[in-house]
């Protein structure tokens, strides 16, 4: 099936598999390409989680696909120090020849500018209007649509909803969120999406590497237990309800939260989170219970029954389309 998604990238089927921080192993991200959907390279996991030279990490990808892949880069100013290694993260993904890019929590006019100068394709994360219309300013090609039923970084409207309010853009819209079977697939193709994205579904897999206890918990888990904490970034984050998340709690704390809303102290309010949660986040995925049930997923746990192969997954959904 061909959609504005396809043709842009090059790519047989309109599928995402998106950047998870810290689940985007390399052999994911390439498994995701290698069969006709695209993989993203989320660089913190692929640095800072699993070991690899950020340079060299692009390459081993490119040892086990031929295939177009993403980049992923978050243009947030929390801090000099980090936008200056994404700036360098950019450009060595362009060097490496890497021609789609997802930003998200920012501006990304840089980027664009940048990607658009080789002739890339730039898209962005929204929630809703308000952010559209900014991206769009800065004129990125087409916008992932974070629904309420994300993991990560959620929206707050539904698929429908978030699609009824873009779809007068003149840009592809991709579904991201709620989404881990081919029926939801077919779905959001039929609303008039030109590709979806998932995460959820692509960390039971067999070659994403996080602990059997982050995919056990996805499998048992049901759309009722995902909660958003603002305790990981400073903004709701989806994870699964488990006795850490419950002793802990989902709401920051007043003085907290105050600092969260103040124009420039926000910043590094969410980047002292962020630091915090990296680390917590890493050493749970990789370590399982036997360091927290601290696990990030969203509702399309609902209808995700099995660890499979990614290429199983793809061509599962790719009948669907063709059926």
């Amino acid at each position: 099936m061909e959609t504005k998604l396809t043709q842009q990238l090059g790519i047989e089927v309109p599928l995402i598999c998106g950047p998870m921080y810290p689940c985007s192993n390399p052999e994911l991200v390439a498994a995701a390409s290698e069969a006709g959907g695209i993989g993203i390279v989320q660089p913190i996991s692929l640095s800072y989680v699993h070991g690899h030279d950020f340079r060299e990490g692009l390459r081993y990808i490119r040892r086990l696909t031929d295939k177009p892949i993403g980049f992923n880069a978050i243009v947030e100013q929390s801090s000099k120090i980090y936008l200056d290694r994404m700036r360098r993260w950019v450009d060595i993904a362009l060097e490496e020849g890497v021609r789609f890019f997802v930003t998200a929590l920012g501006n990304p006019r840089w980027v664009v500018e940048k990607v658009h100068a080789v002739g890339g394709v730039v898209y962005h994360d929204v929630t809703e209007r308000k952010w559209a219309d900014r991206a769009l300013r800065e004129n990125v090609d087409g916008l992932i649509c974070v629904n309420s039923a994300a993991g990560g970084h959620a929206g707050s409207r539904s698929a429908a909803a978030l699609y009824e309010e873009l779809e007068d853009l003149d840009v592809p819209l991709v579904c991201a969120g709620g989404i881990g079977d081919e029926d939801a697939f077919a779905e959001s193709l039929g609303l008039g999406y030109a590709g979806v994205q998932m995460g959820t579904r692509f960390i039971a897999t067999r070659e994403c590497r996080a602990h059997d206890d982050y995919k056990q918990a996805i499998l048992k888990a049901r759309a009722k237990d995902i909660v958003l904490t603002d305790r990981i970034s400073g903004v709701p984050v989806a994870v699964i309800r488990t006795p850490y998340i419950d002793a802990i709690g989902t709401k920051a704390g007043p003085v907290a939260r105050r600092l969260l809303r103040h124009p420039r102290a926000k910043h590094w309010m969410r980047a002292i989170y962020s630091l915090r949660s990296l680390f917590q986040l890493r050493r749970a995925s990789l370590e399982g219970r036997g360091y927290r049930d601290y696990f990030q997923a969203g509702q399309s746990v609902e209808t995700i029954e099995d660890i499979e192969d990614v290429a199983t997954i793809v061509r599962r959904f790719a009948e669907r389309l063709d059926g």
